[in-house]
């Protein structure tokens, strides 16, 4: 069983940046999980869109969000990490991370891939 916290949100406005983080409380994300940001504004469909494979070899990200966001991984730390550069107020929603066992070199930005959800936190992002 994997447990997940995300941390990081909050007000802020555009241009600005923010790093969310996402602690994994019980399991061990060593152990092969590929890893995953999801966000999810109101009225709108979960989005994935930043994922990550165990290893920090691969990495993927939503046409959306490219070159403004970065994920990584410290595995010793066993945090997730999304680095969010000029904000935009489309940036608005709860955050999610999201872990699936895969011990590949790949990962996955389609929610349907994982078992292992956190709660949210929210990023507001005003002009």
């Amino acid at each position: 069983q994997v447990q997940l916290a995300e941390s990081g949100g909050g007000s802020l406005q555009s241009g600005g940046s923010l790093t969310l983080d996402c602690a994994v409380l019980s399991g061990d994300i060593t152990h092969f999980y590929c890893m995953a940001w999801f966000r999810q504004a109101p009225g709108k469909e979960r989005e994935g869109v930043s994922c990550i494979n165990w290893s920090s070899e691969k990495t993927l990200y939503s046409d959306s969000v490219k070159d403004r966001f970065f994920v990584s991984r410290d595995n010793a730390k066993n945090t997730l990490y999304l680095q969010i550069d000029n904000l935009e107020p489309e940036d608005t929603a709860t955050y999610y991370c999201a872990a699936e066992p895969q011990s590949g070199t790949w990962c996955y930005l389609s929610q349907y891939e994982y078992t292992y959800w956190g709660q949210g936190t929210q990023v507001t992002v005003s002009s």
